[in-house]
Protein backbone atom coordinates (compact mmCIF):
# COMPACT_ATOMS: atom_id res chain seq x y z
CA UNK A 1 0.00 0.00 0.00
CA UNK A 2 1.14 3.57 -0.90
CA UNK A 3 2.68 5.31 2.17
CA UNK A 4 -0.26 7.65 3.52
CA UNK A 5 -0.12 11.26 2.87
CA UNK A 6 0.17 13.32 5.22
CA UNK A 7 -2.04 16.43 5.61
CA UNK A 8 0.74 19.33 6.44
CA UNK A 9 -1.29 21.94 8.14
CA UNK A 10 1.84 24.29 9.12
CA UNK A 11 3.14 24.34 5.39
CA UNK A 12 -0.81 25.42 4.28
CA UNK A 13 -0.97 27.91 7.23
CA UNK A 14 3.08 29.26 6.23
CA UNK A 15 1.48 29.65 2.75
CA UNK A 16 -1.91 31.32 3.72
CA UNK A 17 -0.34 33.79 6.03
CA UNK A 18 1.95 35.49 3.14
CA UNK A 19 -1.31 35.58 1.57
CA UNK A 20 -2.84 37.05 3.96
CA UNK A 21 0.10 39.79 4.65
CA UNK A 22 0.47 41.02 1.17
CA UNK A 23 -3.72 41.68 1.71
CA UNK A 24 -3.07 43.75 4.79
CA UNK A 25 -0.37 45.58 3.12
CA UNK A 26 -3.56 46.71 0.60
CA UNK A 27 -5.55 47.90 3.42
CA UNK A 28 -5.92 52.02 4.18
CA UNK A 29 -5.56 50.96 7.93
CA UNK A 30 -4.24 48.24 9.90
CA UNK A 31 -6.54 45.55 11.43
CA UNK A 32 -6.73 44.59 15.18
CA UNK A 33 -7.40 41.53 16.40
CA UNK A 34 -8.56 41.25 20.19
CA UNK A 35 -8.58 38.08 22.32
CA UNK A 36 -9.92 37.68 25.73
CA UNK A 37 -8.69 34.71 27.96
CA UNK A 38 -10.08 33.48 31.44
CA UNK A 39 -8.52 31.35 33.95
CA UNK A 40 -4.33 29.44 33.63
CA UNK A 41 -5.34 26.69 31.26
CA UNK A 42 -1.58 25.91 29.49
CA UNK A 43 -3.30 25.21 26.40
CA UNK A 44 -5.49 27.75 26.05
CA UNK A 45 -2.53 30.05 27.02
CA UNK A 46 -0.47 28.35 24.62
CA UNK A 47 -2.77 28.73 21.91
CA UNK A 48 -3.42 32.34 22.27
CA UNK A 49 -0.33 33.14 22.60
CA UNK A 50 0.23 31.46 18.75
CA UNK A 51 -2.60 34.06 17.76
CA UNK A 52 -0.54 37.28 18.53
CA UNK A 53 2.66 35.64 17.63
CA UNK A 54 0.32 34.79 13.61
CA UNK A 55 -0.39 38.57 14.19
CA UNK A 56 3.06 40.17 14.30
CA UNK A 57 3.64 37.98 11.30
CA UNK A 58 1.52 39.12 8.98
CA UNK A 59 1.43 42.80 10.20
CA UNK A 60 -2.16 42.82 12.09
CA UNK A 61 -2.39 44.24 15.43
CA UNK A 62 -3.27 42.43 18.29
CA UNK A 63 -4.92 43.55 21.74
CA UNK A 64 -5.17 41.51 24.03
CA UNK A 65 -7.09 40.97 27.54
CA UNK A 66 -6.28 38.41 30.20
CA UNK A 67 -8.40 37.27 32.84
CA UNK A 68 -7.58 35.56 36.01
CA UNK A 69 -9.51 32.05 36.75
CA UNK A 70 -10.95 34.25 40.04
CA UNK A 71 -13.12 36.63 37.06
CA UNK A 72 -16.52 36.34 37.11
CA UNK A 73 -19.17 36.59 34.40
CA UNK A 74 -19.70 40.20 34.95
CA UNK A 75 -15.88 40.91 34.03
CA UNK A 76 -15.90 39.26 30.73
CA UNK A 77 -19.40 40.86 29.80
CA UNK A 78 -17.01 44.10 30.55
CA UNK A 79 -14.13 42.94 28.60
CA UNK A 80 -16.43 42.20 25.39
CA UNK A 81 -18.21 45.57 25.72
CA UNK A 82 -14.88 46.98 25.60
CA UNK A 83 -13.65 45.29 22.69
CA UNK A 84 -17.10 46.09 21.08
CA UNK A 85 -16.63 49.72 21.37
CA UNK A 86 -13.04 49.81 20.78
CA UNK A 87 -11.96 51.83 17.05
CA UNK A 88 -8.46 49.32 17.23
CA UNK A 89 -10.43 46.12 17.23
CA UNK A 90 -11.69 45.32 13.97
CA UNK A 91 -12.56 41.32 15.32
CA UNK A 92 -12.28 39.42 18.73
CA UNK A 93 -11.93 36.07 20.29
CA UNK A 94 -12.82 35.15 23.12
CA UNK A 95 -10.97 31.77 23.98
CA UNK A 96 -13.24 28.36 24.54
CA UNK A 97 -13.44 26.69 27.16
CA UNK A 98 -13.91 29.19 29.97
CA UNK A 99 -14.34 28.08 33.82
CA UNK A 100 -16.60 26.64 35.48
CA UNK A 101 -19.57 29.12 36.33
CA UNK A 102 -19.30 31.52 33.02
CA UNK A 103 -22.11 31.19 30.52
CA UNK A 104 -20.62 30.54 27.11
CA UNK A 105 -23.98 31.08 25.59
CA UNK A 106 -24.32 34.67 27.41
CA UNK A 107 -20.71 35.16 26.41
CA UNK A 108 -20.82 34.73 22.58
CA UNK A 109 -24.60 36.55 23.01
CA UNK A 110 -22.94 39.67 24.06
CA UNK A 111 -20.04 39.44 20.97
CA UNK A 112 -21.17 41.66 18.23
CA UNK A 113 -21.31 39.76 15.44
CA UNK A 114 -19.73 42.03 12.99
CA UNK A 115 -16.53 41.30 15.41
CA UNK A 116 -16.77 37.99 15.38
CA UNK A 117 -13.69 36.34 14.53
CA UNK A 118 -14.60 33.31 15.47
CA UNK A 119 -17.75 32.69 13.44
CA UNK A 120 -19.57 31.37 16.89
CA UNK A 121 -22.20 34.11 17.25
CA UNK A 122 -25.67 32.89 17.09
CA UNK A 123 -26.63 34.98 14.10
CA UNK A 124 -23.29 34.28 12.25
CA UNK A 125 -24.08 30.35 12.98
CA UNK A 126 -27.57 31.46 11.32
CA UNK A 127 -26.20 32.62 8.57
CA UNK A 128 -24.45 29.69 7.79
CA UNK A 129 -27.49 27.46 8.29
CA UNK A 130 -29.11 29.75 5.57
CA UNK A 131 -25.39 29.65 3.48
CA UNK A 132 -25.13 33.73 3.78
CA UNK A 133 -22.25 35.82 4.08
CA UNK A 134 -20.27 35.56 7.36
CA UNK A 135 -17.27 34.64 9.18
CA UNK A 136 -17.37 30.76 9.53
CA UNK A 137 -16.37 28.59 12.58
CA UNK A 138 -12.45 28.94 12.75
CA UNK A 139 -12.01 24.72 13.26
CA UNK A 140 -14.28 23.90 10.68
CA UNK A 141 -13.05 26.11 7.93
CA UNK A 142 -9.70 25.02 8.86
CA UNK A 143 -10.44 21.19 7.77
CA UNK A 144 -12.33 22.55 4.51
CA UNK A 145 -8.96 24.42 3.37
CA UNK A 146 -6.33 21.65 5.06
CA UNK A 147 -7.91 19.38 2.52
CA UNK A 148 -8.22 21.90 -0.75
CA UNK A 149 -4.93 23.03 0.11
CA UNK A 150 -3.53 18.95 -0.91
CA UNK A 151 -6.17 19.07 -3.76
CA UNK A 152 -9.15 16.68 -1.80
CA UNK A 153 -12.69 17.41 -2.68
CA UNK A 154 -15.19 16.61 -0.62
CA UNK A 155 -17.72 16.49 -3.35
CA UNK A 156 -19.92 13.22 -3.33
CA UNK A 157 -18.01 11.71 -0.46
CA UNK A 158 -19.63 10.14 2.29
CA UNK A 159 -17.97 11.95 5.88
CA UNK A 160 -18.73 10.56 9.71
CA UNK A 161 -17.94 13.45 11.93
CA UNK A 162 -17.21 11.70 15.86
CA UNK A 163 -18.62 15.03 18.18
CA UNK A 164 -21.02 17.60 17.63
CA UNK A 165 -19.62 20.28 19.80
CA UNK A 166 -20.32 23.65 19.04
CA UNK A 167 -17.02 24.44 17.94
CA UNK A 168 -16.47 22.11 15.46
CA UNK A 169 -19.08 19.06 14.92
CA UNK A 170 -22.18 20.81 14.52
CA UNK A 171 -20.90 23.92 12.52
CA UNK A 172 -18.89 21.19 10.68
CA UNK A 173 -21.93 19.20 9.06
CA UNK A 174 -23.82 22.29 7.92
CA UNK A 175 -20.21 23.43 6.31
CA UNK A 176 -19.68 20.28 4.34
CA UNK A 177 -23.43 19.99 3.52
CA UNK A 178 -23.60 23.00 1.65
CA UNK A 179 -24.03 23.08 -2.11
CA UNK A 180 -20.43 24.94 -2.21
CA UNK A 181 -18.53 21.12 -0.54
CA UNK A 182 -21.34 19.28 -1.55
CA UNK A 183 -20.54 16.31 1.12
CA UNK A 184 -22.79 13.64 2.65
CA UNK A 185 -22.80 14.06 6.87
CA UNK A 186 -23.24 11.66 9.10
CA UNK A 187 -22.54 13.22 12.91
CA UNK A 188 -21.95 10.54 15.30
CA UNK A 189 -21.84 11.11 18.84
CA UNK A 190 -22.00 9.46 22.74
CA UNK A 191 -25.61 9.03 21.97
CA UNK A 192 -24.74 6.90 18.88
CA UNK A 193 -25.39 3.23 19.39
CA UNK A 194 -22.45 1.86 16.96
CA UNK A 195 -19.92 4.13 16.22
CA UNK A 196 -17.53 2.03 14.33
CA UNK A 197 -20.55 0.94 11.83
CA UNK A 198 -20.64 4.37 10.45
CA UNK A 199 -17.14 5.05 10.57
CA UNK A 200 -16.03 2.14 8.56
CA UNK A 201 -18.26 2.89 5.90
CA UNK A 202 -17.15 6.44 5.49
CA UNK A 203 -14.85 8.10 2.85
CA UNK A 204 -13.89 10.69 5.33
CA UNK A 205 -13.66 10.45 9.19
CA UNK A 206 -13.32 13.33 11.38
CA UNK A 207 -12.56 12.82 14.78
CA UNK A 208 -13.27 15.32 17.05
CA UNK A 209 -13.97 14.43 20.76
CA UNK A 210 -10.78 14.79 22.88
CA UNK A 211 -10.48 11.17 23.77
CA UNK A 212 -6.69 10.18 23.16
CA UNK A 213 -6.46 7.58 20.55
CA UNK A 214 -10.26 6.68 19.87
CA UNK A 215 -9.84 6.26 16.56
CA UNK A 216 -8.21 2.70 15.64
CA UNK A 217 -7.75 1.27 12.11
CA UNK A 218 -10.59 -1.70 12.57
CA UNK A 219 -13.16 1.15 12.87
CA UNK A 220 -11.71 2.78 9.34
CA UNK A 221 -11.91 1.56 5.94
CA UNK A 222 -8.93 1.40 3.64
CA UNK A 223 -8.04 4.36 1.57
CA UNK A 224 -9.74 6.21 4.48
CA UNK A 225 -9.49 10.14 4.80
CA UNK A 226 -8.95 10.99 8.44
CA UNK A 227 -8.61 14.04 10.26
CA UNK A 228 -7.61 14.29 13.81
CA UNK A 229 -9.11 17.51 15.74
CA UNK A 230 -9.05 16.03 19.10
CA UNK A 231 -6.28 17.20 21.44
CA UNK A 232 -5.56 15.99 24.95
CA UNK A 233 -3.21 16.73 27.94
CA UNK A 234 -1.66 13.24 28.83
CA UNK A 235 1.17 11.63 31.43
CA UNK A 236 2.86 11.07 27.53
CA UNK A 237 2.03 14.42 26.06
CA UNK A 238 -0.31 15.74 23.85
CA UNK A 239 -2.03 13.18 22.19
CA UNK A 240 -4.71 13.52 19.35
CA UNK A 241 -8.33 11.28 18.74
CA UNK A 242 -6.59 9.10 15.99
CA UNK A 243 -4.10 6.04 16.91
CA UNK A 244 -0.92 6.23 15.23
CA UNK A 245 -2.13 2.50 13.29
CA UNK A 246 -4.60 4.93 11.37
CA UNK A 247 -1.32 5.78 9.05
CA UNK A 248 -1.04 2.15 8.28
CA UNK A 249 -4.77 2.16 6.21
CA UNK A 250 -5.17 5.70 5.38
CA UNK A 251 -4.64 7.08 2.04
CA UNK A 252 -4.03 10.92 3.97
CA UNK A 253 -4.64 11.70 7.36
CA UNK A 254 -3.87 15.07 9.14
CA UNK A 255 -1.08 14.86 12.09
CA UNK A 256 -1.28 15.94 15.47
CA UNK A 257 -0.27 18.62 16.33
CA UNK A 258 0.72 20.24 13.40
CA UNK A 259 -2.60 19.45 10.80
CA UNK A 260 -5.57 21.47 12.24
CA UNK A 261 -4.32 23.30 14.96
CA UNK A 262 -2.26 25.52 12.03
CA UNK A 263 -5.31 26.24 10.07
CA UNK A 264 -7.40 27.05 12.73
CA UNK A 265 -5.09 29.76 13.56
CA UNK A 266 -4.74 30.90 9.89
CA UNK A 267 -8.52 30.69 9.26
CA UNK A 268 -9.05 33.04 12.45
CA UNK A 269 -6.60 35.45 10.27
CA UNK A 270 -8.39 35.12 7.60
CA UNK A 271 -11.62 36.01 8.97
CA UNK A 272 -10.34 39.19 10.37
CA UNK A 273 -9.29 40.25 6.95
CA UNK A 274 -12.48 39.40 5.82
CA UNK A 275 -14.37 41.77 8.47
CA UNK A 276 -11.40 44.71 7.63
CA UNK A 277 -12.01 44.12 4.07
CA UNK A 278 -15.57 45.27 4.26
Amino acid sequence: MTPALILDGRAASTAIKSEIAQRVKKLSRTPGLGTILVGDDPGSHAYVAGKHRDCAEVGINSIRIDLPASATQSDVLSAISQLNHSAECTGYIVQLPLPNGISTDKVLDAIDPKKDADGLHPVNLGKLVLNQPAPRPCTPQAIVELLSRHDISLKGKNVTIIGRGITVGRPLSLLLSSREVNATVTIVHTGSRDIASHTRSADVVIAAIGQPHFLRADMVKSGVIAIDVGITRTANGLQGDLHPEIATVAAAYSPMPGGVGPMTRAMLLSNLLEIAER
